[in-house]
């Protein structure tokens, strides 16, 4: 038997059993769960560590986690205690941009989740399907080459008479050339701004100039384009809605950045290097 136990008989037992019970209060973000030379850490800063593990660590047993970063904050507090409160420049310049974009970030939250309402939505499909168009799709092929030079030259072979899916197989440096060049049917928004610009212009059949890009310079032929019909609100919903959020996004930074007082000053002499020079901010 323990020492140091002792057992009530079993009426007091009883007695207090029976007594009103005090409610427990419910854990919260500020229960302290360790003290490190007085300094707290609560559930609220175990939360957070939590979420900022990667996905694959936040799949361990509840237990194993809570008991490892639990650990690991103690461990933390009391390294960064020999700092006797100086904080390095480089970690008070690194805290603050990470408040200022962690802030920016529950701004740009609170502006989206007051975006894209069930009306805003239906206002969208109107405006773009209100006639029952899905709008255009292209069938194309394209010969993708480093220079506009070797573009030129192989625009020349074809309008000379050369077949398209051949000098692809043969010139193209893209993932299509094994295939002649051919990218199967896709809508507005799926290619490149150029590229798409370039496609519209043609007519089926036509082989484009050479056309640059970021991935390099193509040329273009356009086999066939088609009508398709307007989708369903439920299969364009979520992309109605996105856009209808980033649209919110973009306007509340133009809105903001426009009323803000904000200077740039010249400063002479400075070379944009000086911001690989990590010396800068350990002085």
């Amino acid at each position: 038997m323990r020492k140091g136990l002792t057992f009530l008989p079993a009426l007091a037992l009883a007695g207090i059993l029976a007594l009103p019970q005090t409610a427990v209060a419910q854990p919260h973000a500020n229960t302290v769960v360790a003290t490190v030379n007085g300094e707290e850490i609560t559930v609220g800063h175990m939360i957070i560590a939590r979420a900022t593990l990667p996905q694959q660590y936040q799949q361990l047993p509840p237990q194993v986690l809570y008991d490892a970063i639990l650990d690991q904050l103690i461990q933390q507090t009391a390294l960064k205690q020999t700092l006797h409160g100086e904080v390095p420049r480089y970690v008070g310049l690194s805290l603050e941009n990470e408040a200022r974009s962690l802030l920016a970030a529950d701004v740009i939250e609170s502006v989206m989740q007051s975006a894209a309402t069930e009306d805003e939505v239906l206002d969208a499909y109107e405006s773009k399907y209100s006639d029952g168009d899905g709008g255009d799709e292209f069938n194309a092929s394209h010969i993708l080459v480093e220079t506009e030079e070797e573009a030129l030259a192989i625009k020349a072979e074809l309008d000379s008479g050369a077949d398209f899916e051949t000098l692809a197989r043969e010139k193209s440096t893209g993932p299509s050339g094994p295939n002649g060049g051919a990218l199967g049917w896709f809508g507005r928004g799926r290619m490149v701004p150029e590229f798409e610009a370039a496609v519209l212009e043609l007519r089926s059949g036509d082989i484009s100039a050479p056309v640059e890009t970021q991935f390099g310079w193509h040329v273009i032929q356009l086999k066939e384009r088609r009508k398709t019909a307007a989708p369903e609100l439920e299969e364009v919903r979520e992309e109605l809605a996105a856009k209808l959020r980033q649209e919110a996004v973009e306007s509340k930074v133009s809105e903001l950045t426009a009323a803000a007082e904000i200077e740039r000053p010249v400063i002479e002499d400075l070379d944009p290097v000086i911001l690989q020079d990590l010396d800068l901010i350990r002085k």
